[in-house]
């Protein structure tokens, strides 16, 4: 262990991680660099600073970086390109944030001279695997301090006592056991744990904190618009907006309407189910846009093409492989198929609700003049006659062989 000499930790000034730095210190005898990112969580960060100070880290080994825009804009926006969904409901919104956090860990060890990076993800979950994927990808000699893969403080309780014992503050509602673990950023906040953990339990109402119950929401809707350009939205009811600013009020519109709860039991990647409680208000609005937009302005075959690879596509995301080039190969072609979606979408949201009711775009494939049930002059119906018995041969040529 003496071979470490200085360490990036990702840090939120929270228990663990608090304890986690006072061990590394102990430990691995290690300058220490603390590394904080604010990703939309909702939380004020300068306590995280203050409490850095007070265990001793130098105020030019404490980072706290504003990466919102760049976590819309180069990870949230890319994955609802592709329409992203895990197992068919998870909107991925605590996996799309590992990559980042690990890319900027990786770049301040390479800004400090650190030659290693920790994270204090548990030994059970998806986030130790996101993480360590991530910096290997980035710098693959680079040293991983797992501590919850090497400590022997595997209780609350004992956490706590190290705590006490280094004189760490322990904020009043950790002193007990905490209700549920909770993990926040822009696009999403979950809910794992305690209260959460026997699937057939209803999960108490003050699980939820982005949106109102749908029974609560308002009676009358709220119609919203959202405009689209190369599969991006860029706009809300006319108004342009940054990527963070306009999820920030898909979340707020969304949350009003109580859109955006589930309630899952997950595959995580090492091999148990888990139940999470998840809110995501803006990204449920954002995918229903999305894919409604991309239903005119999309070739049918690139469409299904897109739809079949999303599956393996929202797995690489899910699983931390967002760095693998088979993740960026399939971002290559989902880009290229959002060049013509461009347009608008007005959508109606109500208590729990997300309707679709128009959407048009200068790039649409949708021909009235084709599908029109009155008289038309551009399309023969005698014409499907000959492609209905060649497609029917095969069928044929089977029940005759067969009886």
């Amino acid at each position: 262990m003496s071979d470490v000499k200085k360490v990036v930790l990702a840090y939120s000034g929270g228990l663990d991680t608090s304890v986690i730095l006072k061990w590394l210190q102990e430990t691995y005898n290690c300058e220490v660099v603390t590394f904080t990112a604010d990703l939309g969580q909702g939380e004020e960060l300068e306590p995280a600073r203050k409490k850095a100070e007070m265990l001793g880290i130098k105020p030019q080994n404490i980072y706290i970086d504003d990466l919102r825009e760049e976590f819309v804009r180069d990870y949230v926006f890319p994955m609802f390109r592709a329409n992203a969904v895990y197992e068919g409901i998870y909107l991925l919104g605590t996996s799309i944030a590992r990559p980042l956090i690990a890319k900027r860990q990786i770049e301040i060890a390479r800004e400090t001279g650190a030659d290693a990076v920790c994270h204090g993800a548990t030994g059970k979950g998806n986030d130790q695997v996101r993480f360590e994927l991530g910096y290997y990808a980035l710098e693959p000699h680079i040293k991983v301090i797992a501590p919850w893969r090497e400590w022997d403080l595997n209780s609350r309780t004992k956490l706590i006592d190290f705590a006490e014992k280094h004189q760490i503050p322990i904020a009043k509602d950790k002193r007990g056991e905490a209700p549920f673990s909770v993990d926040a950023n822009l696009l999403h906040i979950s809910a794992e744990g305690k209260v959460l953990e026997d699937p057939w339990e209803t999960a108490p109402e003050y699980v939820y904190s982005r949106s109102v119950a749908p029974e609560q929401a308002p009676d009358e809707p709220t119609v919203v618009t959202i405009d689209f350009e190369k599969g991006d939205p860029v706009a809300v009811n006319g108004q342009h907006l940054s990527p963070a600013a306009l999820l920030t009020r898909l979340n707020e519109l969304a949350g009003d309407n109580g859109i955006g709860r589930i309630d899952i039991v997950e595959n995580r990647f090492v091999g148990m189910k888990s139940r999470g409680v998840y809110e995501t208000p803006g990204g449920t609005i954002l995918l229903e846009a999305h894919r409604a937009i991309e239903s005119i302005t999309i070739d049918r075959g690139a469409a299904h093409l897109k739809d079949e690879l999303m599956p393996r596509y929202a797995e690489l995301i899910y699983n931390g492989f967002w760095w693998s080039p088979e993740r960026e190969m399939l971002q290559a072609l989902i880009d290229k198929s959002q060049e013509t979606v461009n347009g608008t979408v007005r959508l109606k949201l109500y208590k729990g609700n997300v309707i679709v009711e128009g959407r048009r775009s200068h790039n649409s494939l949708y021909s009235e003049e084709h599908v029109t049930f009155e008289e038309d002059t551009v399309y023969d119906q005698r014409d499907a006659e000959g492609f209905i018995k060649l497609n029917a041969l095969r069928l044929r040529l089977l029940k005759q062989a067969h009886g």
